[in-house]
């Protein structure tokens, strides 16, 4: 069955994107029932999954490479499921009201129910390979998604920086897969955790895997792309960026911190880079104009705030992010949606220019109001049970613990005032920019538009007034990370350290809110004079300069230059391989019958007189007769066979070589090159030659075992019935690598002909008529 639910997100998604333009909009309802059926799927399968029996389903693939079809749902996977295809449900029945007349919809509904397709894949792997299959797809499809107003240089510019940045960062996780899964001896995610490595090249491979995951989940300093992300539609922002997504380097450190939580640099390196970006996100989340950057930056700070909790590998703080995690999805989705209509509605999402939001608006205000609230963790919301089970997991640790608390509580400060400027901006924009006339918005959301919003609104509420609604899910998702892990979510412990640190941490949200224009003008003073953005620009511009000089220098245009290069790794290569390998085996044995003699003189005499030539023709004929005298001492050492396909090759070799020197000048050019460059082309020369001799004096003593050539000799009458054998070695023993040798051969005249057809100047020939040779080639 879970299979079946990948395949039918990439069936419909498939179908949606091929026949996007003419089903416009009801693309969004026939690639919105994936998500759908997988929601109801993964309900009928909640019963066992919670009770700690995970389902399973495996398909090989390419076992040799340990690359097979490795499913399995437990109760972690069964938690992102319900934010990746339930909020996916709910976005796509949002995108139905946004996208109403948008030319692109179908193409959207089409790119989303893909990638929700790649995101199920992500949390339902069990084998690293498969994964990083998926994760690569969630890549490629949200850079389509972001850039799906193709026509916008700004969407294309952002979909690209985010390409590159989680591309790269997949790439590293990809090399720490693969040194993990040597190192463990299976790829299998679950055999892996049962029993994880630890030594040395585990420790390195998890910093390439935390790379992977800190690129993906726009961790600082690789957080950049997300701000730039947001010049997508509102609804695939929503998903990618509040649910999806950015929770899978979230989702791969949870999978991984309680068995490697310990070995190397791993808790050091993610707390400390997680509580850099919940902080650092959360001051540049008070500085934005734009609704959307607010929640992008919004958006960095959580994802920082759940990086530490669900990658420091404590059974109490891995609950709380797991409950974090349900509660950030779902107040991070409403909140994005009201942007979204808001933006729709009045045709700006910037600060200064928002209308007053009037009579119809009550809805939306509310679905505001009560996201914010959770965001901010006021009680009775499901963000406030999340973040006091945070503090619960920190306030009675030891010294380290504290400093994390110190640091999350920071962190959530900010995110109270940042939530109450969203919340501001919307219900009073004058108050927040500076200026008191407003226009009102004469425009209100339909009521099936907010829909999908107030359901989300309104289960952050029930969560919050009901805990045991949502316990069983957190605890049971927290326990297949940790067995020692539990929840226990309540809404009243009583008055403790937690509830003090919550009140606390309202309390000074308010203030720094309060106090938002000096708290500003202090980060502006104390801001880094560079931004990720520029940060990134720059590296984007050095590394095109560096390929453009390397292009210069390789790309001279020059065949001498790329002659004398090829020559010279030719000679260097195996040069250095000999030089550093015991390869001298004495000097074979040069002349063993007299009839070698001939043949010698006329290979070395054809040789010489090849390099003397000044006429092109003279010169190919003069390499035919070294040709012809290879073909003389393969018939001198008994091989017949291989003689007569020497003479055949070399004699098409000098039919088309005549053929194609009918094009150019009969003479070589003789030009006396400069000093430096005739020595270095001797130079050149003489290491060739003296390596192509050494190598032919090592490779006749190298020889260890019996060569293959004996078993095809042996083979080739009885199996390809047939006495010539490169004959039979060609057509039986590499029949398809011939085919595929002469394929690629045709493709290329075609190609060659194409070209030297395209690149003639227009009516240089009549029909019917030959060309006239040329002038330089007459006798």
């Amino acid at each position: 069955m879970l299979l079946a639910l990948i395949g039918l997100h990439a069936v419909l998604g498939s179908v949606v994107l091929t026949a996007g333009r003419r089903l416009g909009r009801w693309g969004l309802l026939i690639g919105g029932l994936a998500p759908a059926v997988t929601v109801v799927a993964a309900l009928a399968l909640a019963g066992p999954v919670l009770d700690g029996d995970p389902v399973t389903s495996s398909v090989s693939w390419v076992p040799q490479l340990g690359l097979d079809l490795d499913l399995r749902l437990d109760a972690f996977s069964l938690l992102m499921i319900v934010l990746v295809s339930g909020i996916g449900t709910l976005v796509f029945v949002y995108a139905w009201h946004y996208f109403a007349h948008a030319p692109k919809a179908g193409r959207a509904a089409g790119l989303l129910t893909l990638f929700a397709g790649s995101m199920l894949g992500v949390v339902l792997a069990d084998n690293l390979l498969l994964l990083y299959v998926f994760w690569e797809l969630t890549s490629v499809t949200s850079y389509l998604l972001i850039g799906i107003d193709d026509a916008d240089p700004d969407a294309r510019a952002a979909a690209l920086h985010a390409l590159l940045v989680t591309g790269m960062g997949g790439l590293a996780m990809l090399g720490g897969f693969v040194v993990l899964g040597q190192d463990a001896g299976t790829y299998q995610i679950s055999e892996l955790l049962a029993d994880p490595p630890t030594g040395t090249a585990a420790a390195i491979a998890l910093v390439l895997v935390l790379l992977g995951a800190f690129t993906k989940s726009a961790q600082y300093p690789f957080h950049s792309w997300l701000p730039g992300a947001m010049v997508a539609p509102t609804p695939i922002s929503a998903y990618l960026h509040s649910a999806a997504m950015v929770k899978a380097g979230v989702y791969l450190v949870a999978r991984f911190a309680p068995a490697f939580a310990l070995v190397g640099v791993w808790r050091p390196l993610v707390v400390g880079v997680g509580l850099l970006t919940m902080v650092a996100g959360g001051l540049r989340a008070l500085r934005p104009f734009d609704l959307k950057q607010l929640l992008a930056f919004g958006t960095i700070s959580q994802l920082g705030f759940l990086m530490v909790l669900l990658g420091i590998g404590q059974p109490e703080a891995t609950a709380a992010g797991c409950a974090l995690l349900l509660a950030h999805g779902l107040f991070k989705v409403g909140l994005f949606m009201v942007v979204g209509i808001v933006d729709h509605e009045t045709g700006t999402r910037d600060i200064r220019e928002l209308p007053a939001l009037g009579q119809g608006w009550g809805p939306t205000r509310a679905v505001a109001v009560i996201s914010a609230a959770s965001m901010a963790a006021v009680p009775l919301t499901a963000g406030f049970i999340a973040k006091e089970k945070a503090y619960t997991a920190f306030v009675e640790g030891g010294a380290g613990d504290r400093l994390v608390l110190v640091g999350i509580v920071a962190g959530s400060m900010l995110t109270v005032a940042y939530s109450l400027l969203f919340v501001a901006a919307l219900l009073r924009p004058g108050a927040v920019a500076g200026e008191t006339e407003r226009r009102v918005a004469d425009h209100a959301p339909t009521t099936w538009f907010v829909l999908p919003g107030i359901i989300v609104a309104t289960a952050t509420m029930v969560l919050g007034i009901a805990p045991a609604l949502w316990s069983g899910l957190v605890d049971a998702a927290a326990g297949a990370l940790d067995p020692e892990a539990s929840a226990h979510l309540k809404l009243w412990h009583g008055v403790n350290a937690p509830l003090l640190l919550s009140m606390a941490t309202l309390a000074a949200g308010v203030a720094i809110f309060a106090a938002r224009r000096p708290v500003g003008r202090a980060q502006a003073r104390l801001a880094p004079t560079i931004t990720g953005l520029e940060v990134y620009e720059g590296v984007v511009r050095g590394v095109l300069r560096f390929a453009a000089r390397t292009t210069s220098i390789v790309q001279s245009g020059s065949l001498p230059v790329y002659a004398t290069i090829i020559m010279a790794t030719a000679a260097l290569a195996p040069g250095l391989a000999m030089v550093t390998g015991p390869w001298w085996s004495g000097l074979p044995e040069t002349i063993a019958r007299p009839a070698h003699v001939p043949v010698a003189v006329l290979l070395v005499t054809g040789a010489l007189a090849a390099t003397l030539a000044t006429r092109r023709f003279a010169a190919v004929l003069l390499l035919g007769v070294v040709g012809y005298g290879m073909a003389a001492l393969f018939v001198v050492q008994g091989d017949p066979d291989l003689a007569l396909t020497q003479f055949a090759v070399e004699t098409l070799s000098v039919v088309v070589f005549l053929l194609v020197l009918r094009r150019l000048p009969d003479r070589f050019e003789r030009r006396r090159p400069p000093v430096l460059e005739g020595v270095a082309r001797v130079a050149v020369s003489a290491a060739v030659g003296v390596v192509i001799a050494a190598a032919a004096f090592a490779t006749a003593g190298a020889r260890t075992e019996a060569p293959v050539s004996r078993e095809m000799s042996e083979r080739a009458l009885p199996d390809g019935d047939g006495k010539n054998v490169v004959n039979v070695i060609l057509v039986d023993i590499r029949g398809l690598d011939t085919l595929g040798e002469i394929t690629v051969l045709v493709a290329a005249a075609i190609g060659i002909t194409a070209l030297a057809r395209a690149g003639r100047a227009p009516g240089s020939r009549s029909p019917g008529r030959a060309d006239p040779a040329p002038q330089e080639v007459e006798p």
